[in-house]
């Protein structure tokens, strides 16, 4: 046992969050509180960030009109994305996959430009910047999760159509867009588990030792 170790019931609530973390579709027309809102994109803030760049930006998107057009450009991409699925076109097209014209609040997390000033960590791994944004991302779904809200991830869209549409300057790019908000209740297991698109993977399929392991 650590000297530094929560106390029992602080680590209950950690692990639980992460446990009942949900990527949401589902939302009730409800506002967020604005203090809470702060209070869960200071979390985000707190993330670690290699060189301690901090590569990422919240815009909040506040007016209708706006939230329509992005709602518009994840539906085109829903569109192509159902095309290049294929034989699983019509099973895709079946499933819910935003919230954005439901949701309470509207998040798109972007990278900004000029990133590359940023050497620390990054000269063999440039990417680390992305890895370091989805740290912001994640600390703000398990403090949404902690704070009775749900949150979905949405990937559904063209970032240089969105970057033209938001005005983002040369060298930025959108990587989120958050669906933020009150949920009448969190799926029980991940959605696209219980629509039966895809089975997760056991830890032990994850793990090897000293080296790759194929399965294969």
């Amino acid at each position: 046992m650590s000297q530094h170790q929560f106390s029992e019931q602080e680590r209950a609530g950690v692990y639980r969050a992460i446990a009942e973390r949900r990527d949401m579709r589902h939302f009730l027309n409800q506002p967020v509180a604005s203090e809470l809102l702060t209070k869960i994109l200071q979390a985000a803030h707190q993330a670690g960030s290699v060189g301690l760049m901090q590569p990422w930006r919240f815009i909040r998107i506040t007016d209708r009109h706006l939230r329509n057009r992005i709602h518009a450009l994840v539906e085109a991409e829903r569109q192509l994305t159902a095309v290049a699925l294929q034989e699983r076109q019509d099973e895709f097209m079946r499933l819910k996959v935003e919230g954005i014209l439901d949701c309470g609040e509207l998040l798109v997390v972007a990278l900004p430009d000029q990133r590359e000033q940023h050497v620390f960590g990054r000269r063999t791994l440039p990417e680390m910047d992305l890895a370091s944004a989805a740290c912001a991302i994640q600390n703000l779904w398990l403090t949404a999760r902690a704070e009775g809200l749900g949150m979905g991830w949405v990937s559904l869209f063209d970032p240089d159509a969105l970057a033209t549409l938001l005005n983002m300057p040369v060298g930025s790019r959108p990587i989120a867009i958050l669906c933020l908000g009150h949920v009448a209740e969190f799926y029980a297991k991940p959605m696209l588990e219980l629509e039966n698109w895809i089975t997760p993977q056991p830890l032990s399929a994850m793990v090897s030792e000293n080296g790759w392991r194929d399965d294969s």
